[in-house]
């Protein structure tokens, strides 16, 4: 999604002039950043996620999952000389808080990169002050195409706007139109009621579906839009229902999709609503007892079927974390090893330590040319930042509980 809607994962390098765990035990630091100790430099990566509210179920398994990737990468001492730690901080969400959390990264000298987020709309309020600062930036959630791609990705002219930005989900202009063909082909639904939240993410990713269901020849019957925090949807019910939808398709989140789609189901418009990976968390299913039979997609294809996810699970379930990994572990735990392999890669570079000046830009540049198996299958990015990585799955809800239905690439 996220579009979805966002994690940040903040890398923070003590060099020269900064305190490190050595330094604050009295030991001797070379210049140059250096350490004469023999001691780790530690380097922190910050978390932001909407570790509260409405969203928080999403959040919370991508911070564990990123604090997963720091435990194992210092159990392997994968950066020789360094110490992971993450800093986890709250967005609930929302762009202003994400936008006050990027500033504090983006002040403290000793942060080299982020992790995050989970929102689109919480990312545009971001970026502009990492890329200022030559400090990198992950999701392991977005999927608003504009991000990467920027404003004029729909008519073609695609650019760049931010050499900072990367992702390890794919994108919407991936995801939509997946949707649409699943819909239209696949569940043999040919009216479709539209309805967004007006954000970022819901927004673009109802516009990319729209676009690839009337080009298949399905019809658009009706269209509305929503607040994300409306939970009465009695006269959009009732559209809907004269509409004569045979399905509605929903851009935006759980919290709002989930009361939707119980309210449709109870005034008798027994028809699926699907969504995007925005929508497919269990706390879904818990606000909709009636969901049996709906749908949403979700990036790549589920970590449960994949060999390369196998140690992942396992390692997630003998760390104890309450909170379950949800749709975006897998990718924060690779968002975050990307930057973790990116600091290996500069400290192999500079003759095996960190810089003591420039890093950030080091980190970035490093992050841009990373490529590795992991979680999720092969990491990599391409010239925009996306990733490589262009699979999806659809799910429908099955007996209480999200069930694979197809599994693909987008065929465009």
């Amino acid at each position: 999604m996220r579009h979805r809607s966002a994690v940040v994962v903040s890398i923070a390098v003590i060099g020269a002039l900064s305190l490190s765990a050595c330094g604050s035990r009295g030991e001797k630091k070379n210049a140059d950043g250096g350490n004469n100790g023999g001691s780790d430099v530690t380097v922190v990566i910050g978390v932001d996620a909407p570790l509260t509210g409405d969203l928080s179920a999403l959040g919370l398994g991508i911070r564990n999952s990123a604090d997963l990737a720091v435990k194992k990468a210092n159990e392997a001492h994968e950066v020789q000389g360094v110490k992971f730690e993450i800093k986890a901080l709250d967005d609930t969400g929302k762009p202003a808080p994400g936008q006050q959390n990027a500033t504090q990264l983006v002040g403290d000298s000793k942060v080299l990169g982020v992790v995050g987020p989970l929102n689109s709309s919480v990312a545009q309020s971001m970026q502009q002050i990492f890329d200022d600062a030559n400090l990198v930036e992950v999701s392991p959630a977005n999927t608003g195409v504009a991000l990467s791609q920027g404003e004029q990705w729909a008519t073609g002219q695609k650019k760049r706007p931010f050499k900072s930005y990367f992702r390890t989900a794919t994108t919407d202009a991936v995801q939509g139109p997946f949707a649409a063909q699943f819909l239209y082909t696949d569940a043999k639904k040919t009216k479709v009621f539209l309805i967004d939240d007006q954000k970022t993410y819901g927004a673009g990713l109802a516009g990319t579906f729209k676009g690839e269901f009337t080009k298949l020849g399905g019809t658009i019957v009706g269209e509305e839009h929503v607040n994300p925090d409306d939970r009465d949807f009695s006269a959009i019910v009732t559209k809907v229902k004269n509409s004569g939808a045979d399905a509605v398709y929903y851009g935006g989140e759980y919290p709002a999709a989930g009361p939707l789609s119980l309210q449709l189901k109870d005034a008798g418009a027994t028809i699926p609503l699907m969504g995007g990976d925005g929508i497919q968390s269990a706390d879904f299913i818990k606000l909709n007892p009636k969901s049996q039979g709906d749908f949403a997609t979700a990036v790549g294809l589920p970590v449960e079927s994949l060999d390369t996810a196998k140690k992942y699970i396992a390692d997630y379930k003998a760390a104890g974390y309450k909170d379950a990994y949800e749709t975006y572990g897998g990718y924060s735990y690779d968002s975050t090893w990307a930057i973790i392999q990116a600091v290996k890669n500069v400290v192999k570079d500079n003759n095996g330590k960190l810089p003591g000046s420039d890093a950030r830009t080091a980190v970035r540049n490093a992050v841009q040319k990373v490529t590795f198996d992991g979680v999720t299958g092969t990491v990599s990015f391409d010239e925009y930042g996306d990733t490589t990585n262009k699979q999806l799955t659809v799910y429908t809800v099955k007996d209480g509980k999200w069930a694979v239905e197809k599994s693909g690439t987008f065929k465009g």
